[in-house]
Parts: C-alpha cells; sequence; structure tokens
C-alpha cells in the first residue's frame, strides 16, 4: 500500500486543498518564483478577484506548493525562505503601486522642491531584508520616503496634501491590503514597530528625520534591526539605484568606524529582554519552553552570534556587511573571526531548526515556533525531517541546541570587561575599590553607604555583582556631581537597593541600562512614596526600559485582553489555581499603576489624566475579578452574574489617586430564591481576591458602607431594595448625606438594562422635590461634622478639610445638583466638580467669575494634594500659602449658604 505524502498531514494544506481545489492549477508547476507567482495573480485576476483577493489567494497556493516542496521533495532551505521573499515583494510592489494610483487621483502626486516625484521606500527588515523569510513569518517594515513636499493636488487643484499625510495614507491602505484578514485570509502580517518612536512614530518618515533620529535617539539594539534592512519596493527604485540615499544614512549608524565591543552588553540586554518575553509567553504554558528560535539555544542566539560580531567589526571589515546568516558565518570564517568548524556547526543547526520551524508552521498556518504537544504532530514532524520518531528528533534537536548556547555563552556570558575602554590593548582597567568610590561620593550619598563596609548583604555578594555595585555608586556619584541626580535621588537610591542587594539582577539590570538608572533616580528623586512602592515592587523598575511607555496611556481593552491571555494559558495547564490568578492580577496591576506614577513625575500626565487613568485601571481589575470569581464560584446557577458595581466617591467621581481604597456598593437583580446566598457569596469572594495580601502585595482596599444601612446593612442588596432605599420608599431610606453621595455615583460594572434602571434612580434622586432652605441647613450641618472629624490644628490651611478648601467646593456642588439639577439637567452628568462648577455658572447658578475662579482653585488644590501625597507630605500649608485658591472656594461657598446664615469654621 502506498503511503500518503507527508504535505497531506498539514491541516494548513488539507484546508487549502478543499477550498482552492479549481485554482491550484494556476500556479505554474515547480518552485514559486516572480514569474509563476506573477502568471498566478492575473489568473486570479482574470477570474473576478480584486488586488487584495488575488493576492491572498495567491499566497495559500505558494504555500501550499512550498509545503509539497519542502516536505515531500526535501527541497532545501534557501529554496523555500528565497520563495517566501519573493512572494513579499511580489504583494508589497503590487499593493504600493495600487495604493498610489489611487491616492494620485484623488491628491495628485507626492512632489519634491525640484518638482519631481518624491519617492516612498518600503524597507524590509529582519528575515524579509536578509531574504530568510520563513512560511508563516509576519513583516517587519519601515516605510521611508524621500523628501518633504506637497502633492500637487487633482485636475482641479484640490485635495493637496502634505507628502508625509500622502505616504501616511499609503501606509495605511497597503496594510489594509497586506495585513486586513478577509475570508481569504491575508498577505502577510505587517509589523511597523521597528520605525522610529516605535509605534507612536509617523507610518512614514522622510529620509532627513531618519537621518536625524539614527543620529539623536537611535538606539543600540536598532542598530543589530537596522543591520538586516533592504528596501524591497517599488523594485524599479531599487533598480534605477535611487535607493542608494538610503544605505549612506543607514551604514554609518550600523557600522562604527572603531571596534565597537559597546554592543556587546546592548544585545546581552536585548536577548535577555527576548527571553523574558519568551518566559511570560510560556507562563501556564511550560510546553511553550521548546521554541526553536526564542528558548536557549535556539534560531535567534545564532543570530546574535553572527550580528554581534559583525556590528562590533563592521566598520573596519566591510566585507563582513552581509543580511542572510549562513553568508555571513562564511565571511566570519574567512575573515578569521570564528573557527570553521563553529561555524560550520552553527550553519548545521540553523539549517535544521529552520527547517523544524517551518514544520511547525506548516501544520496550521500559524506564526508559532514551539513544538506542538500533539503525539501525531510531532511525529510528522520527526518524519519529514526525515528521522524514524520523535525522540530521535528530540535528541538531534538537544544537540544542536546545546552546541549554539555553548557559543552563545562563550560571547555574550559576562567575559567583557565593562570598564575597558578600548581594552588598553588588551589588558582589562582595574576596577575601583568600595573605599575608592566612596571617597569620591557627595557627603549624604557617603554617610548613607558607610556602613556597606560591613553590610552583610553587601559582604555576601559574589565578586562580580560586588564590583557591579561599586560601578553603579560611582556613576550615581558621578551624576550627582554633573546636576543629572539629586543627593536626595543618591541616598534613596541606596534605601531602595539595600533590602534587595540579595537579588542581583537588579544590580546588573541598573549597570547595563543606564537609562533604567537615571529614569529611577529621576523618580526616586521627584517624590518619596514612589521609592516605598518601588520597595514593595522592586520588579516594575524594568518598565523604564521603554522609551515609548512614558508617551503611553493606560488601555483598559489591552490590559484585560492580555490578562485574560494569560488566566487561558495557565487553565490549558491546570495552573490556574486561585493563588497563581491572584498574583497574576497583582503583578499586571503594579506594573499599570508604576507606569502611571512614571509618566505622572515625567510631567507628562496632568493630575486628571491621572486620576482618569488609575479609574480606568481600578474599573478594568474589578471587570477581570468578578468574571473570575463568578466562573470559579461554584454556587453560581447561571453563566453570566445578574450582578453590578455602583461607584461612590473617589472611583465614581474619577479622581481616584494612588492607595485610594474604592467606595463601592454591590446589587443584583435576580429571582432564584438562592440568589441572594450566591451573590453574598460571590461578594465575599470578590472581596478577597482584590484584598488579600500574597507574596505580590495586594490591590485595593474596599469600603462597602455607602450601601444601604452602612456597615449594619446587608453586604449586598437586590436591585429593588437599593432603589426602595434610595427613592424613600418604605420606612427604611437613605439619609441626605447619602444623597449627598449618590451624586458622585456611577455605575461601573453590570448589564445595560441594569445600568438604564440604576441611572433613572439617580436621576430621580437627584431631581427629587426637595425644600431648599432644609437642604442647605442639612449639608451645613454635615460639613460641620466632617470638619469636626478632621480638626486642622493652628492657623494651618488644610487643602481638603479647612474652609475653603476641597469638600466646601465639593459641598457646594452637590447642594446645587440635589436642588437644581430638576430644572437644570445639565448637572446631572457625572461629569467631575470642575466641569459642573464651570456649567453652573453659565446656567446663571453661580455669580459670574465665581464657578470659574472657584474651578480654577479646585484643580489647583488637587494638584498640590496630589503632590503633598506623592511626597508623604502633610496636606496643611501655613496661612499666607494658597491664599487665592482659598478665596475663591470660600467665594463659592458664601454665594450658596450665606442665605443659611452659615460659613465654614475655620
Amino acid at each position: 500500500m502506498t503511503r500518503p505524502p507527508l504535505s497531506s498531514h498539514s491541516r494548513f494544506g488539507q484546508r487549502v486543498r478543499r477550498r482552492y481545489e479549481d485554482q491550484l492549477y494556476l500556479l505554474p508547476a515547480g518552485l514559486p518564483d516572480p514569474q509563476t507567482m506573477a502568471q498566478a495573480f492575473e489568473a486570479l485576476h482574470a477570474q473576478g478577484l480584486d488586488t487584495g483577493s488575488a493576492l491572498r489567494v495567491m499566497r495559500q497556493l505558494v504555500l501550499e506548493r512550498l509545503l509539497c516542496l519542502d516536505c515531500d521533495a526535501q527541497a532545501p532551505l534557501q529554496q523555500i525562505t528565497q520563495a517566501m521573499t519573493h512572494l513579499a515583494e511580489f504583494a508589497l510592489n503590487k499593493a504600493c503601486a495600487e495604493v498610489q494610483r489611487a491616492l494620485d487621483q484623488t491628491h495628485g502626486a507626492p512632489t519634491t522642491t525640484a518638482g519631481l516625484r518624491a519617492q516612498l521606500w518600503i524597507v524590509g527588515m529582519g528575515k524579509l531584508g536578509a531574504r530568510e523569510l520563513n512560511v508563516s513569518s509576519d513583516i517587519d517594515l519601515i516605510y521611508v520616503y524621500d523628501e518633504d513636499g506637497d502633492t500637487a493636488g487633482d485636475a482641479q487643484g484640490r485635495g493637496r496634501l502634505s507628502n508625509q499625510e500622502y505616504f501616511a495614507r499609503a501606509v495605511r491602505a497597503i496594510y489594509v491590503l497586506m495585513g486586513d484578514t478577509t475570508e481569504h485570509g491575508f498577505v502577510f502580517r505587517v509589523d511597523l514597530a521597528l520605525r522610529p518612536n516605535g509605534n507612536s512614530g509617523h507610518p512614514a518618515v522622510s529620509l532627513d528625520a531618519l537621518e536625524n533620529y539614527l543620529h539623536v535617539q537611535g538606539r543600540e539594539w536598532e542598530r543589530f534591526a537596522w543591520l538586516k534592512s533592504r528596501v524591497v519596493a517599488p523594485l524599479d527604485c531599487v533598480a534605477a539605484g535611487t535607493t542608494l540615499a538610503l544605505r549612506s544614512v543607514v551604514l554609518p549608524f550600523v557600522f562604527r568606524r572603531y571596534l565597537d565591543y559597546n554592543v556587546f552588553d546592548s544585545l546581552r540586554i536585548l536577548h535577555q529582554q527576548i527571553r523574558d518575553h519568551a518566559s511570560k509567553r510560556s507562563a501556564g504554558h511550560p510546553e511553550r519552553a521548546n521554541d526553536v528560535k526564542l528558548s536557549r539555544g535556539g534560531i535567534r542566539e545564532i543570530e546574535f552570534i553572527v550580528q554581534l560580531l559583525q556590528v562590533v567589526r563592521g566598520g573596519q571589515f566591510p566585507e563582513l556587511r552581509t543580511r542572510p546568516t549562513l553568508s555571513a558565518l562564511a565571511r566570519l570564517t574567512k575573515a578569521g573571526l570564528m573557527h570553521k568548524t563553529t561555524a560550520q556547526a552553527l550553519a548545521e543547526a540553523y539549517d535544521f531548526l529552520r527547517r523544524v520551524e517551518h514544520r511547525i508552521q506548516y501544520l496550521d498556518d500559524q506564526q508559532t515556533h514551539v513544538l506542538p504537544t500533539q503525539d501525531q504532530d510531532l511525529d510528522w514532524i520527526a518524519s519529514a525531517m526525515g528521522f524514524e520518531n520523535a525522540p530521535q528528533l528530540l535528541h538531534q534537536l538537544d544537540a544542536h541546541r546545546e552546541v549554539v548556547a555553548e557559543e552563545f555563552d562563550k560571547l555574550l556570558g559576562g567575559g567583557v570587561d565593562r570598564d575597558c575602554k578600548g581594552c588598553n590593548g588588551g589588558k582589562p582597567v582595574k576596577a575601583a575599590s568600595f573605599d575608592e568610590v566612596l571617597e569620591q561620593a557627595p557627603p549624604l550619598f557617603e554617610a548613607r553607604l558607610a556602613d556597606w563596609r560591613e553590610h552583610p548583604r553587601v559582604l555576601a555578594l559574589r565578586e562580580d555583582s560586588r564590583a557591579r555595585l561599586v560601578r553603579l555608586i560611582a556613576r550615581t556619584s558621578q551624576w550627582v556631581r554633573e546636576d543629572k541626580a539629586t543627593e536626595v535621588a543618591a541616598v534613596r537610591l541606596a534605601d531602595w537597593i539595600e533590602p534587595l542587594l540579595r537579588r542581583e539582577s537588579y544590580l546588573a539590570l541598573l549597570l547595563e541600562r543606564p537609562n533604567v538608572h537615571e529614569r529611577l533616580l529621576r523618580l526616586l528623586g521627584a517624590a518619596r512614596w514612589p521609592a516605598r512602592y518601588l520597595l514593595l515592587h522592586p520588579g516594575v523598575i524594568d518598565e523604564l526600559a521603554s522609551v515609548e511607555m512614558l508617551d503611553e496611556r493606560f488601555s483598559a481593552a489591552d490590559f484585560e485582553q492580555e490578562l485574560d491571555h494569560r488566566c487561558a494559558s495557565l487553565k490549558g495547564t491546570g495552573e490556574d489555581d486561585d493563588e497563581s490568578l491572584l498574583n497574576l492580577l497583582r503583578r499586571a496591576h503594579h506594573a499599570e499603576v508604576f507606569r502611571t506614577l512614571a509618566r505622572d513625575l515625567e510631567g507628562r500626565l496632568t493630575v486628571e489624566e491621572v486620576a482618569d487613568d488609575l479609574t480606568s485601571l481600578a474599573e478594568a481589575v474589578l471587570r477581570i475579578t468578578t468574571r473570575w470569581c463568578w466562573s470559579r464560584l461554584k454556587s453560581r446557577h447561571c453563566a453570566t452574574p445578574r450582578f453590578a458595581i455602583i461607584a461612590y466617591g473617589k472611583l465614581g467621581g474619577k479622581e481616584l489617586g494612588y492607595g485610594s481604597d474604592l467606595d463601592i456598593v454591590f446589587v443584583y437583580d435576580d429571582e432564584d430564591e438562592q440568589a441572594s446566598e450566591v451573590y453574598s457569596a460571590l461578594v465575599r469572594k470578590l472581596i478577597n481576591w482584590l484584598t488579600v495580601k500574597t507574596g505580590e502585595g495586594d490591590l485595593y482596599e474596599i469600603d462597602t458602607a455607602l450601601r444601604p444601612n452602612g456597615n449594619s446593612g446587608l453586604l449586598v442588596t437586590s436591585f429593588n431594595a437599593y432603589a426602595n432605599y434610595q427613592q424613600q420608599r418604605g420606612s427604611n431610606t437613605a439619609w441626605t448625606w447619602e444623597h449627598q453621595a449618590m451624586t458622585r455615583a456611577r455605575f461601573i460594572l453590570g448589564d445595560d438594562a441594569l445600568r438604564e434602571r440604576f441611572d433613572a434612580i439617580r436621576k430621580a434622586v437627584s431631581t427629587a422635590p426637595r425644600d431648599a432652605t432644609a437642604l442647605r441647613s442639612e449639608i451645613v450641618t454635615m460639613r460641620e461634622r466632617v470638619r469636626a472629624a478632621h480638626p486642622v490644628k493652628g492657623n494651618h490651611f488644610d487643602v481638603k478639610h479647612s474652609a475653603g478648601g476641597m469638600i466646601d467646593a465639593e459641598f457646594v456642588m452637590q447642594y446645587l445638583v440635589l436642588s437644581q439639577s430638576a430644572i437644570h439637567p445639565e448637572l446631572l452628568d457625572n461629569a467631575g466638580n470642575i466641569a459642573l462648577l464651570e456649567r453652573a455658572e453659565v446656567l446663571g447658578l453661580l455669580p459670574a467669575g465665581v464657578g470659574h475662579t472657584a474651578a480654577g482653585a479646585y484643580r489647583e488644590l488637587r494638584r498640590v494634594q496630589h503632590r503633598a501625597r506623592l511626597n508623604e507630605e502633610p496636606t496643611q500649608v501655613g496661612p499666607c500659602e494658597l491664599q487665592t485658591q482659598r478665596a475663591a472656594v470660600l467665594a463659592l461657598w458664601h454665594a450658596i449658604f450665606d442665605n443659611a446664615a452659615s460659613t465654614p469654621p475655620t
């Protein structure tokens, strides 16, 4: 009986043959090349497919052909990668031409100052640039245009754009043609993250801007990225030689004129980040540790070995400047930079690992590099590699990876002396001693470090880690002398790192990432609270390695998606126990809080933006935790809980700060006879998950005192009971102060029907008829109680509690909402005190200028309070400070409450 061809096992191949049985013949026999691809493309066009669909179907045909050639005919690796590169180039050239034709019709051609057509160059990075594309690879692209200018406009001269906008639109349109998933799949996944300034950068960058970026901001890892860069479209620009201008910009950036040993540390750091990323991806997925690309001894380490030697020596040895890995290995051997046997072993490992990678991807056309866990799939990969069984495959795989890892460790395993400046003819410069660097330290810093001479943690450090610590102290002292850091920051750094000395990775991180060290010092020097937070959660400093992070904002959708994905990964391997999920939540939360803190202290966010992001984070955590707790609740009786969370206080008003507790009320709307018990169990579990301290700390303190009947009431209330309580139905009803709190209440979790019912209740409470005089009197009485509970000593001014402080403004707004929103529904929005004060003035409820001035004063008082808490200082200032703001709030208070003969006590 004839065995079926090996390619028949591929589920991807099976799908293609079923779906495109009538189109397979359109791709001429043999190895696909640009000519046969063009024939297939035109034939598909003739069948009525548009460009995007024709490219997608052609991709399916090409990959099915390569599957057969690779697995059935054992085609050489280079033929497969070359064909995939041809496919990407063909598709990009077609997409680029079509997109620019369409844009030209509307906006005219982009022009240079000389009146010539400005050119767009699509730069392929990584494996595309090196013509090493794998069968399910994404393509890393950077779009560069040769010159700024404007388009000519259409025939009537309309629709003119800047060249930058024209090419930005072209980039987006090409992405749609290439990367969007349709019924025919996609052509290639497109990644633009390597462009200048990453995902925050412009879609397309001018040649001048690129040159400036590389010269001023280009980072070490970007040199490795640009090493394999190549213009892949339009091919007519390449043929004409116009793209050579790009080469003249890139080469000096990648290859320095001297032997560039500094890149050793940079590449070591980059490699560690990749390994860390792989570790995070494999959390909850142990099988992902068998990653032929990213794991120890994988494809990436071969590439790093080769690229490191190229970048270090390429400035003086231009013959090393080649893109493909196998070609570079041969050149390194010829240049005497690598033993022939080593290069041969690495070349064999590279060929083996890449062919295994392709067979992994042939299974389902997924961009993965991890060996499958299904025995049938693993056995098939073994057969397709020429082995009799999987154990033989795994044995050979381990042998290759061990060779690669050994060579990688030799090159990047810490043998380079970081104190070597040119290596002084090969002799390392002697490192300074601890006493020597202490003598040069600023006085306060020296005094703080004096007892480290005999400190057990310092004495217990390994020699290399002790040397790192000495160099870190020296660099910190130098920065203080140069005014790049304050002496206070240096002392706080010592306070922070002392308890962590046994965790030597932090020393290495700070020493090898000066940017992290510098940003950390800025954070520590800016305020006291960050140091306390970092001591509790030291791992978050790794977030400082990302420059882009400072320019980003918190995304609740991304946060939830990432956590749900991690949870699913843990569940897949049976590791989704409560403790694992509790720690998963905490690590993610702490990292996001720290990102916000870093942006805050760097001045990237206003106080209001900080509050918005912290509020959004809290809401996201509540949603995720509720979902996870419900899914693990043994007594649950339905798929989705009929349950809601109502936020009050700072959370309700979107004014959350660092370390704020959450004022929340839980309600349910469920007729099941066990509903009360079920939702009580859910709330208890939810509060426990949010508040319990694990090895990763806690999340939030929860305050439920605003629920009906306060702390004596039920932890969770039926929605009807909540509505009756708030709307004064029956004998058990809300007090006025609870209606004051209701003005800031906000529905943050639950279905739309419950949201609408809550909004109706809030509106009914806020617009209910009230005696204005009685309301003023009750609110003034409540203000006096709050003041008595928070006395201010002497003649100091407390920005929150003193007369003219924030609470006065808040109470005024609560009075206006409760007394005026029936007539002025504009006040019903939970828009925050600042916006509502402005609205109240516009509506004529406040004298001209009073609301606006008070809003500005409230904003400044919030800022002062925010900074004081960050610096762990009292929120009280001297009587001569903040007089303008205090007067503005007092004027607001008197404008509303003078009729009640009340003045807030001083």
